[in-house]
């Protein structure tokens, strides 16, 4: 699912127009729009609002959307490990909140291998940034 996929969806789940999230938002409902259709992605601020509405992840909203291929602009590329290292701070306080009794149950299984996908995408956003940058 793309992010204009899980736009859309936690919209409608959570009940919301595409106005009235835009007026959330502070955007056009055509702003909305477009992300929802796909030719656009929200800038990094509005990517921030949507995680924090929605109680997601930007990881969550974005990986399936990220592709990096060697036309990217470097910026582009930058914005999105930026949007990706957001969430590191939660990923450090969650490992240490399943380390601490020492026994990974089920539960803590299932969020130990989302924190995997999450750091394996930023990797592969790191690893494009040395490549763009002939490191």
């Amino acid at each position: 699912m793309n992010f204009a996929e899980k736009l859309y969806t936690l919209r409608t789940q959570s009940g919301y127009s595409q106005e009235a999230l835009a007026e959330q938002l502070s955007v056009s409902r055509q702003a909305v729009s477009k992300w929802e259709t796909g030719p656009t992605l929200p800038e990094t601020d509005k990517l921030i609002a949507i995680s924090e509405l929605f109680n997601v992840s930007i990881d969550s909203l974005l990986i399936d959307s990220i592709n990096l291929n060697t036309f990217e602009s470097m910026d582009r590329i930058l914005v999105k490990f930026l949007s990706s290292a957001r969430d590191m701070d939660d990923i450090s306080e969650e490992l240490l909140d399943i380390m601490r009794d020492g026994v990974i149950d089920g539960t803590e299984r299932l969020k130990v291998d989302e924190i995997i996908k999450t750091l394996d995408s930023v990797a592969r956003i790191i690893d494009e940034i040395r490549r763009k940058m002939n490191l």
